[in-house]
């Protein structure tokens, strides 16, 4: 089977958007590839971070990713970034070769130092040659991703394509597998899902807990009473609904919004609802998970335990190549 790789930072328990976005995604992928997934800590340290909490948002996140249907050992590996050293050495390696120019091209650092002023360091800006180490070192030839990343995977191509030029042929150069998955907008309605905006549902929140957040989550400003009607269609809480709810429900919604025929309320109570039910398997999972550090850091040992073992012999080609060794 060809090597997939892919990685998601520790920001604790994933939320919606990226149970919608990726994760689903990563659960089928494993059918078609030999999938390796990466809980990436180093990438997660280029913005100020609570020290104290590092270890218990990675242990959140894998027992999410778990709860969710990853299986390591059966049909994928899962491992933490940090645990397998050679990703920082090869990311040094190729630094080497990577231009300078093709970094500052890299949209996703200028939204970043934009949004971090006050941190807008060296890591933020080779964020992604350690990104393209992470699927090197592995030699991975594909990596999910959605369109917003197509650019950190051209740049991963470029990188390859230098190393192999200055010292001969030993990386694949990897192609994006687009993920048409849902890019979920956060319940301000302004921004993507995001836990750093506090701004999303995540996937093991009780009912309770989703019907706080939700009823005061923006919807059409046209509709300040509920006697005027709305447009669903620039509505956040009706995209949702297209994910949790059922044909007849949605049908309702966009009629009752449309006529003003039902209240935010009701319509934020029906999908409450139905996401509290979607994710009451997974959020049951977790919580035993959760409770079960030693059966996940055993999983993510072993993960590392593979990786360490492909990252020595890839890093010893590398070495040789280069004359290190």
């Amino acid at each position: 089977m060809r090597r997939l790789f892919s990685g998601m930072q520790p920001t604790g328990s994933p939320h919606i958007g990226n149970w919608l976005g990726a994760i689903q995604n990563w659960v089928e992928l494993t059918k078609e590839y030999d999938a390796i997934y990466c809980i990436v800590d180093q990438h997660a340290i280029t913005i100020e971070y609570d020290v104290s909490e590092m270890q218990n948002r990675i242990h959140e996140m894998a027992a999410v990713l778990l709860a969710c249907g990853l299986e390591p050992g059966k049909n994928c590996t899962l491992f933490v970034q940090s645990h397998v050293p050679q990703h920082t050495e090869l990311a040094w390696y190729l630094n080497t070769v990577t231009p300078m120019g093709e970094l500052h091209r890299m949209t996703q650092y200028k939204a970043k130092a934009d949004q971090h002023k006050k941190n807008v360091n060296v890591g933020l800006f080779d964020y992604p040659v350690l990104q393209s180490a992470d699927i090197l070192l592995y030699m991975g030839e594909a990596v999910p991703v959605g369109e917003d990343q197509v650019q950190h995977i051209e740049l991963s191509r470029i990188v390859a394509r230098k190393f192999n030029n200055a010292y001969g042929e030993i990386f694949p150069e990897p192609m994006e597998k687009i993920t048409y998955g849902a890019r979920i907008m956060g319940l301000d309605g302004q921004s993507k899902m995001s836990k750093s905006l506090n701004n999303q549902i995540d996937l093991i929140e009780s009912s309770e807990e989703i019907w706080e957040k939700l009823k005061v989550a923006f919807t059409d400003p046209a509709r300040q009473r509920k006697t005027d009607p709305g447009n669903p269609d620039i509505c956040n809480i009706h995209t949702l609904h297209k994910h949790f709810s059922s044909d007849d429900e949605i049908a309702w919604v966009r009629e009752g919004c449309t006529s003003a025929g039902i209240g935010c309320f009701q319509c934020k109570r029906v999908l409450c609802d139905n996401i509290a039910r979607a994710l009451a398997p997974i959020r049951e999972r977790s919580l035993e998970l959760l409770d079960d550090r030693a059966y996940v850091a055993g999983k993510l040992a072993e993960g590392a335990e593979r990786c360490r073992e492909m990252a020595a012999e890839t890093m010893d080609k590398v070495r040789k190549a280069m004359g290190l060794r």
